[in-house]
């Protein structure tokens, strides 16, 4: 088995502070920072547009002494670059059959691997490139470059031979600006990583809208960004810059220095992630004609993490986004049960309300949609319904939360209904087991059932996505519904929504924050005097690790192993890794035994990227065995303590 955390690459982009013109000052510059970047364990580098001279030299990009000092400075760096496990992207003039070129020179390890020249080059404004560089001409020629042959061209994609996703190619500055930008086609022949040296002048909006371009253009390739500007030293004549730097991943921004900061931006980007997603788009149309591939070596995989693993995916931690999203969730919560309603004529929306989160959220679903639907609140029938494990408290803050948003509130005591099925069937009512509990959960379903029928209505079903995901749901018990609002909701999203319409209604915070105070249960088991005997993380295991699993699996594709080393990051000092690893088990267990209740479930709204519906997003079959994932689990604990050196020194 390889290192749990194979697959990520570190990379950085630096700006160096500069003279212009002095080339052999900029090149000890350089090095300063390709001697951080190797002690940081990065293994690609980018640094800005025409660093190795400056961008601001002007006319004296035609000074013969100019051009051989940049070269000799490159030479320099190839030099001291032996040894180092490091591939560096640096921006300097190259000339070339007549013509100037705005390159980017490709070196590592002691060679050469090519040049980049800038394909687009901006007249314009503050812009006058085309004074001293021609545009990148077609095709790709080999030029003598400090000493080595190297390939001068575009369409050049840089991979290393024992690393194969991790392959990169350049664009600079202007190219990405474009309508069609050069990394388009970069990405097409396969690059995971799209390099950006720039020398881009600071304007007012302008950090913004260069992160955004970045960020977006990394999501529609599906790629790393990694894109370094020109900072200080630049000649201040008549323009500034700034040396902001970020670096991208699938349209998120991992790292960045703000301009007029550090200039230096590092992170880890993970490599198996652009692979999965680029398998999984069948838009996805790789063309590498015309490519030329530059093969390299390098050591790869990490024992650290230089980059945050977010313990709550589904959850923004920012408290405004989190506000933004619950709104947003709320407004396609309604608007699929308000179609659903208004489609097949609905009189009534049934629900069996618990006291818990899961149906008080339903609950205040179908209270928003009846009224975008301008209906009264009593076309919804809430129906509580006490059993043998119902509390005072749950069963109490159903008819508190009921009378607040005036729905019609119906208790109906299930409790000698479910005592003649158990005779029926001749189950004892002392035998605590999965048939006494289920019995329960039937027999509510069948009351609802029946009473949206009696009222000419539907029953809208409560469930999550993360029970879903467990299969925690009694077939054609709750498991059944004429639309779940709540399929594509995870548990740790569900707390979040409640808790924010809390504070959006003052008159529902006093008994929706006692609901969110109460431990999550099915009630199905005797209570221990009031309190609730039967906690669910206790059976099954914490919600936040299994949505942490749920999103791993199903959105990322990722291994056992891999989810478990990052789980561990995530929840450093919260769990231990073998209550980790035990529950990790008991999800995989679960999420494949159980797939046949997902088969059949009924209509409910995709809110996010995972979804589980058999209509949707989510195809497996209900026989699938988990043996595979099960034995690398195995596999963690005859290793042992391995485990815990993989993400020592983080």
């Amino acid at each position: 088995m390889t290192n749990m955390l194979d697959g990520y690459v570190r990379v950085a982009a630096g700006t160096p502070s500069i003279r212009v013109a002095d080339c052999e000052y900029n090149a000890r510059q350089i090095l300063s920072l390709m001697e951080r970047a190797s002690d940081e364990g990065v293994r690609l580098l980018c640094l800005p547009e025409l660093c190795i001279t400056g961008y601001t030299c002007g006319d004296l990009f035609l000074q013969e002494k100019l051009l051989g000092s940049a070269m000799d400075a490159l030479s320099f760096l190839v030099g001291r670059s032996a040894g180092m496990q490091l591939m560096v992207v640096a921006g300097m003039p190259a000339a070339h059959g007549g013509s100037l070129f705005n390159t980017a020179a490709v070196f590592g390890c002691g060679r050469i691997l090519g040049l980049v020249p800038k394909s687009f080059i901006p007249n314009y404004n503050e812009f006058y490139e085309l004074r001293h560089f021609s545009p990148a001409a077609e095709g790709t020629r080999s030029v003598r470059a400090a000493g080595f042959d190297a390939p001068l061209g575009t369409r050049l994609t840089f991979q290393c031979e024992n690393e194969p996703g991790f392959k990169f190619a350049v664009e600079i500055c202007e190219d990405l600006w474009v309508p069609v930008p050069p990394s388009c086609s970069h990405a097409m022949a396969g690059a995971s990583i799209i390099l950006n040296p720039s020398a881009s002048d600071e304007v007012i909006g302008k950090a913004a809208y260069r992160r955004e371009l970045a960020a977006s253009q990394s999501a529609r390739l599906v790629c790393g960004y990694v894109y370094a500007d020109a900072g200080y030293g630049e000649s201040s004549g008549d323009v500034v810059f700034s040396g902001h730097n970020f670096i991208c991943e699938n349209g998120e921004v991992l790292s960045e220095s703000p301009p007029f900061g550090e200039g230096w931006a590092v992170t880890d980007i993970d490599l198996r992630s652009l692979e999965h997603d680029r398998r999984r788009m069948n838009t996805w149309s790789p063309n590498a004609s015309g490519y030329s591939v530059i093969p390299f070596s390098l050591e790869t995989g990490a024992g650290s993490l230089r980059r945050t693993v977010d313990p709550h995916p589904f959850v923004p931690s920012d408290a405004s986004e989190r506000d933004s999203r619950c709104e947003a969730i709320l407004d396609m919560q309604v608007a699929g049960l308000e179609k659903r309603i208004a489609h097949i004529g609905a009189r009534t929306a049934v629900i069996g309300i618990s006291g818990g989160l899961d149906s008080c959220l339903a609950l205040l679903v179908t209270a928003r949609a009846m009224a975008k639907l301008g209906r009264p609140m009593t076309d919804i029938w809430a129906v509580t319904m006490p059993c043998f494990g119902t509390t005072a408290r749950t069963k109490s803050n159903a008819i508190r939360l009921c009378e607040a948003l005036g729905v019609v509130c119906r208790e109906i005591d299930i409790t000698d209904s479910v005592r003649g099925h158990l005779r029926d069937i001749g189950a004892s009512e002392d035998t605590h087991d999965v048939v006494y509990e289920n019995a329960q959960a039937r027999v509510r379903t069948l009351v609802l059932m029946s009473l949206a029928n009696k009222s000419g209505g539907i029953v809208v079903g409560t469930g999550d996505l993360s029970e879903l995901a467990l299969g925690w749901a009694t077939y054609n018990g709750d498991h059944m519904s004429m639309y779940g609002v709540n399929a594509g909701v995870p548990k740790t999203l569900v707390r979040h929504i409640v808790r924010y319409a809390a504070d959006a209604a003052p008159e529902l915070s006093g008994v929706l924050t006692d609901i969110l105070a109460t431990p999550v249960s099915p009630e199905l088991l005797p209570p221990s005097g009031d309190d609730i005997s039967q906690q669910t993380e206790d059976i099954v295991g914490p919600y936040e690790l299994h949505d942490f699993f749920l999103y791993n699996v199903v959105r990322w594709g990722r291994p056992p192993a891999r989810i478990f080393a990052l789980c561990r990051i995530a929840f450093e000092g919260v769990y231990a890794p073998d209550v980790i690893l035990k529950w990790l088990r008991v999800f995989y267990r679960r999420f494949f035994a159980q797939q046949f209740k997902r088969s059949c479930l009924p209509d409910g709204p995709k809110i996010g990227s995972v979804t589980l519906s058999p209509r949707g997003d989510w195809r497996m079959p209900s026989d699938a065995d988990s043996s595979a994932w099960l034995a690398e689990l195995d596999e963690l604990e005859r290793r042992g303590g391995l485990v815990a050196r993989l993400t020592e020194g983080r």
